[in-house]
């Protein structure tokens, strides 16, 4: 720019200097000779980007672009730490200088420049929930929601986005198609009056999920969630003594003969029928199922967590199981009926085996609850002396006398019945009464 740069009066100062001050945009002054002359507040960044000092002589590399653009007519762009700005140069012939006007542009070229680059879904929706765009990885994604370019979305989706966006809320949506599932992230360009919708497709991220989800369900349904937990944080050998358990054998009658009556197919059903009430009333009132062996189901309570209470929730499963079982209408058809044993004391607990591994109970208090289911009659519950003086008052109890019990000799024995009126709801509810 060899143009000399001509005498300025005060008055030409205080023109040239008024508004560029209370510019938001930032407006810079080239001399000339190719000094900077001056830069307004909102220069800051550009100032940065092109390496220039007011008052100096401007780098080579920026007065060629400048020189091009005052050539050329047309603006240059300048990145900046956080966007890009362009500026336009307009020259000044009167004044000796030429005024470089800059304008953020990253905004725009976000919208207008990468979606179709992007390998993932992007998409613009107007405030009537339209799409009026959409790049080349957002086809499957469109058609899987019932949609295309021009069309609306659904109401409840476009409820969904548009409740985001007024909240400011950056959580994501997510939407299901045919065969994928996409995590959607609403962003607000109100420059422009649109919603640039950003999709990534997370279909094995969620599959993964529901496996883990399986195989956390089919962990827990062969160990208590306490005892996975320990194995999952890497303990290998895990063997607990506890001090006071509760314990209880159920048996269905006559399982042999029935079985042999009955086609594979119908007899899995039957079992599974029957064990799922038995695992509703587990989770009902707080107990943990041991193992189940053919046609025995084996629960304890009081293992995995410290209350005192433990007998009398295994003493109202035991009252709730005839009722329960008794309205499947397989049990009915087939005439299932259980022998039930309870008996409580101490046992010691632990996980046996590393590639098929179980969660076991072992202990006199075992054997002695296993004696309860054996030495029982159909559809009764019988207790030991133990468990009888716990649940006291708290359910119905009638004496059967003496059992002769396999290592024990003869010993007596309770059958429980119902809880007692006022309590009713209370244990069948799986909750302890005071």
């Amino acid at each position: 720019m060899p143009r000399p740069v001509p005498h300025l009066s005060g008055e030409d100062i205080a023109a040239i200097s008024r508004f560029p001050d209370e510019n938001p945009n930032p407006v810079l002054r080239v001399t000339a000779a190719g000094r900077l002359l001056y830069a307004n507040p909102a220069s800051g960044p550009i100032l940065e980007a092109l390496l220039l000092e007011a008052g100096k002589p401007v780098p080579a590399d920026s007065l060629a672009l400048i020189s091009s653009a005052l050539a050329t007519g047309e603006p240059f762009e300048v990145g900046v730490a956080n966007g890009t700005f362009e500026i336009l140069a307009v020259d000044v012939p009167d004044l000796g200088f030429v005024n470089l006007y800059g304008t953020d542009i990253t905004a725009r070229k976000a919208i207008v420049k990468f979606p179709d680059q992007n390998p993932n879904p992007v998409f613009r929706l107007d405030w009537q929930g339209r799409i009026v765009y959409a790049n080349a990885a957002s086809s499957e994604l469109i058609a899987g929601i019932g949609s295309s370019v021009g069309g609306t979305l659904a109401d409840d989706l476009w409820a969904r986005i548009r409740e985001r966006i007024e909240a400011a809320d950056r959580s994501i949506v997510e939407v299901s198609t045919e065969r994928r599932t996409y995590a959607l992230l609403p962003v607000d360009v109100p420059e422009f009056g649109f919603i640039n919708v950003y999709g990534t497709d997370v279909t094995a991220e969620r599959e993964m999920a529901r496996l883990h989800r399986e195989n956390e369900r089919l962990l827990l349904n062969i160990l208590p969630e306490p005892i996975a937990d320990r194995l999952r944080n890497g303990e290998r050998v895990i063997a607990d003594r506890f001090d006071d358990v509760t314990l209880l054998f159920a048996d269905i009658v006559g399982f042999t003969e029935m079985s042999s009556r009955m086609a594979p197919e119908e007899l899995v059903l039957v079992l599974n029928e029957v064990f799922t009430v038995f695992d509703e009333l587990v989770d009902q009132f707080g107990l943990e199922k041991v193992k189940t062996i053919g046609d025995a189901y084996m629960v304890v309570g009081g293992l995995t967590d410290d209350s005192d209470d433990h007998t009398i929730r295994v003493a109202g499963m035991a009252a709730a199981l005839a009722e329960r079982v008794g309205s499947l209408a397989a049990a009915r058809r087939l005439g299932v009926f259980f022998r039930v044993g309870i008996n409580c004391g101490p046992v010691v607990a632990g996980v046996i085996g590393t590639k098929k591994f179980i969660y076991d109970i072992w202990g006199d208090t075992v054997n002695l609850a296993s004696r309860m289911e054996s030495t029982g009659v159909p559809g009764r519950v019988q207790v030991t002396a133990a468990v009888e003086a716990r649940v006291r008052g708290r359910f119905e109890t009638e004496a059967r006398g003496l059992v002769e019990v396999k290592g024990k000799g003869t010993i007596p024995t309770w059958f429980l019945g119902p809880p007692i009126d006022g309590l009713a709801s209370s244990v069948t509810a799986g909750i302890a009464g005071p």
